[in-house]
């Protein structure tokens, strides 16, 4: 069962909203460090944005998919293609984490790859959530 937090568009969309302004600043932390060639720190802050991606994005994703998902399709199966939809947005998201977390095993820098991923995750993350909340809470 999903807690209430999920269940209200206001505090739903709260969790989005941080969850992607603090992808964001990490994100912005990361290329200041990349213009500053402090690669030390830069490599800090990739690790610290590869570890909010995991731990706060994706596992908010998968609250969802474990709870909220699994309830809305109980009560409307309608929904059914709807819910597919934004799995596939999370699974979009898991793949391109887990790119990245291959990326930091092989290369010895951050690449520009790494941060097209980056940049990837947080347009789907945007678009996923402006999606969810609109054919979910409407």
């Amino acid at each position: 069962m999903s807690g209430p937090a999920l269940r209200q568009l206001h505090s739903h969309r709260a969790i989005h909203e941080g969850g992607l302004s603090g992808a964001i600043m990490k994100t912005e932390d990361l290329v200041e460090f990349l213009q500053q060639n402090d690669l030390e720190m830069a490599n800090r802050a990739c690790d610290e944005l590869l570890d909010y991606w995991r731990t706060r994005v994706i596992s908010h994703a998968d609250a969802e998919e474990e709870g909220l998902y699994k309830e809305i399709l109980t009560e409307n199966p309608e929904l059914e293609k709807e819910i597919i939809q934004l799995t596939r947005d999370h699974d979009l998201m898991r793949l391109a984490v887990k790119d990245i977390e291959t990326l930091r095993e092989e290369e010895q820098s951050i690449t520009a790859e790494m941060m097209q991923k980056f940049y990837g995750l947080m347009v789907v993350n945007e678009l996923h959530s402006r999606e969810e909340e609109r054919l979910l809470f409407n």
